[in-house]
């Protein structure tokens, strides 16, 4: 049975509700003072902010599902809800990063007929400064909590952020000398290369769930020494492992004496099960499988 707490889901849908919130007070400043301050770079980067909104409407909605318990029709949970919502805000920020890749090479010939003002500047300023405290916020949470949407979404805030540097650096330049506009394009690829690699970060372990990829060696191996460490306990073998959203499942077999009773080698497996769950490694299931030493087959 999974134990995610609607504590869980709560805490995320607190955090990225306030995401949301401050994402449409961003895009709305930025639309505006892009136009009033005649920014084009302002403008693209509000249209970038929408995917952040799009992203925490994900999150707040798929919350509600994986947090669920295991029932009829989904004997080991609804984790796996968790990560197709990870696998798409990484995905919608891998876009986002080619995106701003293809506007940058798009207006690079591009002059403006206006100066930007200074009512540009400030939201420029105001976005990055607010978007940074909430990526180092909802990353926090995320790791308090360990969800892994959670954390992807912290990614989307710094991509923001960073996409609001080019705006930021166009319009100061065109404070100092028209004629440094460049630095917008150049500006926009360099973010754009944060913004992928942020994306690579979140997509790269979601594929590898997706493939039934295993925990670590080191995991697998202290998951071994605990079982193993069970009074009663031969050997361990044939242990295999695969994560279910955020958590790990665990599927083993314990070596016993032969000779035991149904119930003494029940006990084993109950005390393994136990005390594997209480490690910290975040296992949301242990399966042990019983059986009596090989000559005894």
């Amino acid at each position: 049975m999974q134990k995610t707490s609607g504590n869980h889901g709560s805490a995320i849908r607190f955090v990225t509700g306030v995401g949301l919130i401050c994402n449409i007070a961003l895009v709305a400043l930025k639309f505006f003072a892009g136009f009033v301050g005649h920014s084009q770079a302002l403008v693209a980067d509000a249209v970038h902010s929408l995917s952040d909104t799009i992203s925490d409407f994900a999150v707040i909605i798929g919350s509600y599902f994986w947090t669920k318990p295991a029932d009829s029709d989904h004997h080991y949970g609804h984790g796996r809800i968790e990560t197709v919502v990870t696998l798409f805000v990484g995905t919608l920020l891998l876009l986002a990063g080619v995106g701003v890749i293809r506007g940058a090479v798009l207006s690079l010939n591009e002059n403006g007929e206006h100066r930007p003002g200074l009512v540009a500047l400030t939201a420029a300023l105001i976005s990055i400064i607010v978007k940074e405290f909430m990526y180092r916020w909802t990353r926090k949470e995320g790791e308090r909590v360990k969800s892994p949407a959670l954390i992807a979404n912290a990614w989307h805030h710094r991509s923001d952020a960073f996409s609001s540097a080019p705006a930021l650096v166009a319009v100061m330049g065109a404070f100092l000398m028209p004629s440094w506009a460049f630095l917008d394009q150049i500006g926009a690829v360099i973010v754009s290369l944060f913004i992928m690699y942020a994306a690579y970060r979140i997509l790269q372990p979601v594929l590898m769930e997706l493939i039934d990829s295993s925990a670590s060696p080191e995991v697998c191996a202290e998951i071994q020494t605990i079982a193993e460490s069970v009074h009663g306990v031969l050997q361990i073998h044939g242990m295999r492992t695969r994560f279910v959203g955020a958590r790990l499942h665990v599927d083993l077999h314990a070596v016993v004496d032969g000779l035991l009773t149904v119930r003494g080698g029940h006990d084993i497996a109950v005390t393994i099960r136990q005390k594997i769950l209480k490690t910290g490694l975040d296992v949301d299931d242990v399966v042990v499988h019983i059986e009596p030493p090989e000559e005894l087959h």
